[in-house]
């Protein structure tokens, strides 16, 4: 599989650079004044300096208001497991608390969701089954 690339908008590159790379993790690659390259989990996401941010709107998701306009990286039940440990020990307050959403059906999948210090929310999950990821049911 190929990395993917997703820029999104932050107005504050510093604290943008201190939660991606040590709450999440993430390498940093190249920057400037007015961006950042990071590496999360072998994909590039590219934090750009704004003025002004939007509202996130949300839809209704199995008993969740989950944010329309989101990313993360779908991990392996493992890696899950212990990125929600690290968030939940660095103060993270969660959009989402970690669960399983869709339980006993086939797209049962764990999920949290939570926001980046400029607002922007990320979700990251991991499926019961793989195969289920674009799966219909």
């Amino acid at each position: 599989m190929r990395p993917f690339h997703l820029a999104f908008p932050v107005d504050n590159l510093e604290k943008t650079r201190e939660f991606y790379t040590k709450v999440l993790g993430c390498k940093e690659g190249r920057s400037s004044e007015r961006w950042i390259d990071f590496d999360m989990y072998g994909h590039q996401v590219v934090a750009h300096l704004t003025e002004e941010l939007q509202k996130v709107q949300t839809n209704p998701v199995d008993g969740d208001n989950v944010p329309a306009s989101h990313f993360g990286v779908i991990l392996d039940m493992k890696a899950w497991e212990a990125l929600s440990k690290r968030l939940k020990t660095s103060d993270i307050k969660f959009i989402i608390e970690p669960h399983i959403r869709f339980k006993g059906e086939a797209g049962e999948q764990a999920t949290m969701f939570f926001r980046d210090p400029c607002g922007n929310a990320l979700e990251f999950k991991s499926f019961k089954n793989d195969s289920m990821i674009f799966g219909k049911g």
